[in-house]
């Protein structure tokens, strides 16, 4: 079995070296020759194990816009959101892999501890929209999830690694558009707690009670 921590270092380490362009180029043609070989099974692995790179995005910075289309159908852009709601936008690596999965399932079974609060949530990976939406069925997601499959946002957020899918990383948004907190320490298992938790501890609001008119 290719060890995929050693694997993940060697396509790092074509990058970070001083090369010449045309060896450069020649090592990262056979690097993504065996990538484009290698089982889904093994390259699910690598992306789990992957380590996340840290955006260049810091709190207080405006979060960038996105407009991406949804499992659901429609399209969301954070700029609907300014002055009204708080955001959450998740970024996972691949539809369907495990921990992904699990992160997922905790949105959908604690899903309620979130939408106590004055926010929006979404999920958002590179994977094409048609993935997604078997991903949702799959898990029973009962929130937006979010494809882009351009990377335009993703490259924006910062959050590609090196396989080229988004690292796991959590973004919190206020009302204004800033970017309230970065987590990339992500349990998925406890994802929707979590989440909760950190929204609290931000200060954003509670959902205004309904008064049932």
């Amino acid at each position: 079995m290719l060890n995929s921590r050693l694997f993940l270092s060697i396509g790092s380490t074509i990058r970070s070296v001083s090369l010449s362009s045309a060896l450069s180029t020649t090592l990262l043609s056979v690097h993504n020759s065996i990538v484009k070989r290698l089982g889904f099974s093994v390259i699910a692995a690598c992306i789990a194990t992957a380590p996340v790179y840290a955006t260049e995005l810091t709190v207080g910075m405006q979060a960038p816009n996105f407009n991406l289309q949804a499992t659901n159908g429609d399209f969301y852009q954070l700029s609907d959101y300014l002055g009204k709601q708080a955001v959450v936008l998740a970024w996972y690596p691949m539809a369907n892999t495990r921990g992904c999965t699990f992160e997922c399932k905790s949105l959908v079974e604690q899903g309620h501890l979130i939408r106590e609060y004055n926010a929006s949530y979404f999920m958002a990976s590179v994977d094409p929209l048609d993935d997604n939406r078997d991903f949702a069925k799959k898990t029973g997601a009962d929130f937006p999830m979010l494809s882009d499959p351009s990377k335009v946002a993703a490259k924006a957020y910062d959050v590609l690694n090196l396989f080229r899918v988004a690292s796991r990383v959590t973004f919190y948004i206020s009302k204004q558009g800033k970017i309230l907190k970065i987590d990339e320490d992500i349990s998925p298992t406890t994802a929707a707690e979590d989440i909760a938790a950190h929204l609290k501890s931000l200060n954003v609001a509670l959902k205004a009670p309904s008064t049932g008119l």
